[in-house]
């Protein structure tokens, strides 16, 4: 009997690792797959925000890097190695929504980057918590003063 599927975001965040963690111990006690998206898009003011950026630059390979290195730092090699990985271009809500049709589960952090980071690859939690088409997970971070438990 084969399992289902656990989608879950990553951006790179802690937040996003801490989700990846928690995505990857459910999937071993449920007998899922683990499916790590990231997605990514330019800000419609790219040109203005970004100024001076070589044209050489790729953000599809900067967010599949982000997700290699956020895979290595969060989960043993063996389950890394195990982890489908998709880089998907398009706004970071939709690119998780469209991946978890059909998925057990989406997880994702209560908190991604801010600044260039949001605008390439953003926090996602409030929207696909409304529009996810499987049930949602919400891994919150750390609150001031919390300690790691």
């Amino acid at each position: 009997m084969t399992g289902g599927r656990i989608v879950v975001g990553v951006d790179g965040s802690e937040s996003s690792l801490k989700a990846l963690k928690w995505a990857a111990r459910q999937a071993t006690v449920a007998g899922d797959s683990l499916h790590a998206v990231i997605g990514w898009e330019y800000p419609a003011s790219w040109s203005t925000l970004m100024p001076g950026v070589p044209p050489e630059f790729d953000a599809e390979r900067l967010a599949r890097q982000i997700l290699d290195e956020s895979l290595a730092r969060a989960l043993t090699p063996e389950t890394a190695a195990a982890t489908t990985r998709t880089v998907a271009s398009g706004n970071p809500a939709q690119v998780l929504v469209d991946q978890a049709e059909g998925a057990n589960l989406l997880v994702v952090g209560d908190r991604g980057h801010t600044g260039f980071k949001a605008a390439v690859l953003g926090s996602v939690s409030s929207n696909v918590t409304h529009h996810a088409p499987c049930p949602v997970v919400v891994v919150r971070g750390e609150a001031r003063g919390d300690e790691e438990g």
